[in-house]
């Protein structure tokens, strides 16, 4: 679906990095491995054609008790449809899995050297973020 759509830019729109002290700070690092991604993915209309995509990654611990950090980016990506005659189920399948595989890795290091760069310089994030078995899931 490559030639459907382009890029136009992306950028980071918004980025909250929130460690409220140093205690804050050695408790996140003691209990990072139970830290998890969110991913919210959400799109608004622009003139000629265009999409705002806005791809927002939530790192956060679940369990509420303990005191944390929150880390969040949100990034924007425009997109430019080129296939006029595309139809809604390949336009939402370009937004949610196709546009998301492909900015993804970039999004991803971004996020984590701002995270590294906060305190946290042994981060790694787990597993990737399969978008299409997300995407496919949804269908079903």
């Amino acid at each position: 679906m490559e030639n459907k759509y382009k890029i136009v830019v992306s950028y980071i729109q918004d980025l909250s990095v929130e460690i409220p002290s140093p205690e804050a700070l050695i408790t996140v690092r003691n209990t990072i491995p139970e830290y998890k991604m969110k991913v919210d993915i959400k799109t608004k209309p622009l003139k000629r054609k265009m999409i705002e995509v806005l791809t927002t990654l939530t790192y956060e611990n679940p369990n509420k008790k303990k005191e944390k950090g929150f880390f969040q980016i949100a990034y924007a990506t425009v997109i430019e449809i080129i296939d006029v005659k595309i139809n809604k189920q390949d336009l939402e399948k370009i937004i949610l899995s196709d546009l998301q595989t492909r900015i993804y890795p970039s999004l991803e290091e971004k996020f984590l050297n701002i995270l590294r760069s906060s305190g946290l310089p042994d981060l790694k994030f787990g597993a990737k973020i399969d978008f299409e078995k997300l995407y496919n899931e949804r269908l079903n």
